[in-house]
């Protein structure tokens, strides 16, 4: 069995990245979540000139070293600089995020000095830095600085970056679309009454709300039943709409399971069997017009998976080059853990930081692959490795916190 570095790795060199054929020029509106199509260059300096941090006055040091007591010569509002004649031995009252006046050499905050009823203001503070309180133009972001490059994701801190420099649309790579169908005579659509030996169709769901929270349009072609000529045109159908299938269920080795039988016929499918629990059986291929990924059948199986593997593909064909697996991190197991030597085992568990700083993590409910009530209660992964048997409690485990998609 291929590990799952090994599946990862010859999924990801298979696919190429998006081409520049087809971007799409966005509002800022319509750009959201979406993936950048270019590096994004300043047109202008942030800020656009020196002004001020702080409400208080702007000073020269050659008029303080004369007297810490100086008179006021007038005004610098936020929109409204100072635009007069500043005579010797005098200040200007500034607002936060005014314009410095021409010769000012650093702000002093109102609170560190004292006005007095003549209108002079005295200066109280030990030392005045040259420069102090001053944000310099440019300092945030210098004109023809890249500041997003191509492959990042347009988001909440992103866009008003780009908004901030008064740029009002940016390139952006199309969004994937992505057909889903489900397998099995077994299965009802959720809202329907069941029967004997029945049940809800939960995977097709699930797999749904992740690909909208990875800005993908979803063709959904619902179930299908174990009919191999309905499966042939259905794929058909799916492959011409969409620059990915994913199937959920058909890919293990039962009687009914003849998703590779159609899919040879409609495209170059590699059936796997990763080292992995849940998850060991799992298809990736290119079809006539699109990807394939075959996901397994039972529900944690199906999340974890798409997770960990169909995450990362659709990432790199939405040209996500930005997108990088949550962090893991190691942790305290504070109860014993069940594992069997042979597979990378991602568990579901919580974990928390206790008194003293440290993490801990604890599994939480059986561990089963048709068990999907544990995720409700889970904030991890749990992440065992191939050929490591049951843990004790004390034992360091490594962990992977839930990312957005199951959070």
């Amino acid at each position: 069995m291929l590990s799952l570095e090994q599946a990862l790795a010859q999924m990801l060199e298979a696919i190429p990245s998006p081409t520049l054929d087809n971007v799409e020029l966005c509002s800022l509106a319509q750009a959201a979540n979406r993936i950048c199509a270019e590096d994004v260059i300043s047109p202008i300096n942030v800020p656009s000139f020196d002004n001020s941090a702080m409400d208080g006055y702007a000073v020269r040091l050659a008029d303080l070293a004369k007297s810490p007591t100086l008179t006021v010569a007038g005004k610098a509002f936020a929109g409204n600089p100072f635009k007069q004649e500043w005579p010797a031995l005098s200040v200007v009252r500034i607002m936060t995020g005014a314009m410095l006046p021409e010769g000012a050499d650093a702000v002093v905050m109102q609170e560190e000095t004292i006005l007095n009823e003549d209108g002079t203001v005295t200066f109280i503070a030990d030392h005045i830095k040259l420069g102090q309180n001053i944000r310099k133009i440019g300092e945030d972001v210098k004109q023809n600085e890249i500041i997003l490059a191509k492959g990042a994701l347009l988001n909440a801190t992103s866009l008003p970056l780009l908004a901030s420099l008064g740029i009002s649309q940016v390139k952006t790579f199309p969004r994937l679309k992505v057909a889903i169908l489900s397998t099995g005579d077994e299965l009802v659509p959720v809202g329907q009454p069941l029967t004997e030996g029945q049940i809800y169709d939960t995977n097709r769901f699930a797999i749904k709300l992740m690909l909208e929270k990875l800005n993908c349009d979803v063709v959904d072609f619902g179930i299908l039943p174990d009919n191999e000529q309905e499966f042939e045109q259905a794929f058909i159908n799916a492959q011409q709409q969409a620059d990915l299938v994913i199937t959920s269920g058909g890919v293990s080795v039962g009687e009914a399971d003849f998703t590779k039988t159609v899919l040879e016929k409609v495209g170059q499918i590699n059936f796997w069997k990763i080292a992995m629990k849940p998850g060991k059986p799992f298809a990736f291929g290119k079809l006539e017009n699109a990807w394939f990924c075959g996901l397994p059948g039972n529900p944690v199986s199906a999340l974890v998976t798409f997770y960990q593997l169909v995450q990362p593909v659709i990432a790199k064909l939405s040209g996500y080059s930005a997108w990088q697996p949550t962090q893991r991190f190691t942790a305290v197991a504070t109860a014993k853990i069940k594992k069997i030597p042979g597979r990378l085992d991602f568990q579901r568990g919580f974990y928390h930081v206790n008194d003293k700083g440290e993490i801990e993590v604890e599994p939480v409910g059986f561990q089963g692959s048709h068990l999907f009530s544990s995720f409700v209660k889970s904030n991890c992964f749990i992440v065992l490795e191939r050929e490591r048997g049951n843990i004790e409690v004390n034992e360091t485990v490594t962990i992977e916190p839930f990312n957005h998609l199951i959070k």
